[in-house]
């Protein structure tokens, strides 16, 4: 598995690099690294505004086979923030194997989401709508129940996706009621 280790506001010593591969590369024992198309990304951050307490933070994000995971973690040493996500990486890629799994076996667990708070009329009108950050990603085919499973591991509440059977950009999104809901384009 290749692993990139990258430090922004902290110079990223050997020994630093050296303990982050380490710990990110132990999630390559739930699948074959040597066959599957894995990189993970590992980003050290220091925090330079003095009101923030835990201003060390590791955040990784791996990719399996078009899959992403992300974990991230943030302390006062920049050791323990490694620890924290490396544990968080290593129960998202748990979670992904045993979902994996459970489909190819035919015996998918649908257990329903817990109900979503609703959002009070004053938290309504303190919102503010406004575009913050900007993401782009590859967008691999895939079926509708593999974007459910991509929208849980990334802890999301929807999910972009291109549709294997049709080619079109569908949005798999969760329902209040637990469910999945499937937004596809009209023909």
């Amino acid at each position: 598995m290749d692993v990139l280790v990258k430090g922004r506001n902290i110079l990223v010593t050997p020994a630093l690099e050296r303990y982050a591969l380490e710990k990110v590369e132990r999630v390559s024992k739930f699948f074959d690294a040597e066959r599957s198309d894995s990189r993970a990304e590992v980003e050290l951050v220091h925090a330079r505004n003095r009101s923030v307490v835990d201003a060390e933070v590791a955040e990784a994000t791996l990719f399996i086979n078009g899959t992403v995971l992300k974990a991230t973690e943030a302390s006062e040493d920049m050791y323990a923030s490694i620890d924290g996500m490396a544990d968080k990486l290593e129960r998202q890629v748990r979670k992904y194997r045993e979902r994996q799994i459970d489909r190819w076996q035919g015996q998918a667990k649908n257990a329903p989401a817990p109900p979503e708070e609703p959002i009070t009329p004053e938290e309504e009108a303190n919102l503010e709508a406004r575009i913050v950050r900007t993401k782009q990603f590859q967008m691999k085919p895939m079926g509708a129940e593999e974007a459910v499973l991509q929208m849980d591991l990334l802890d999301h509440d929807f999910y972009v996706f291109t549709s294997a059977e049709s080619g079109d950009i569908n949005v798999v999104y969760r329902r209040r009621d637990g469910n999945y809901g499937l937004i596809e384009p009209a023909r």
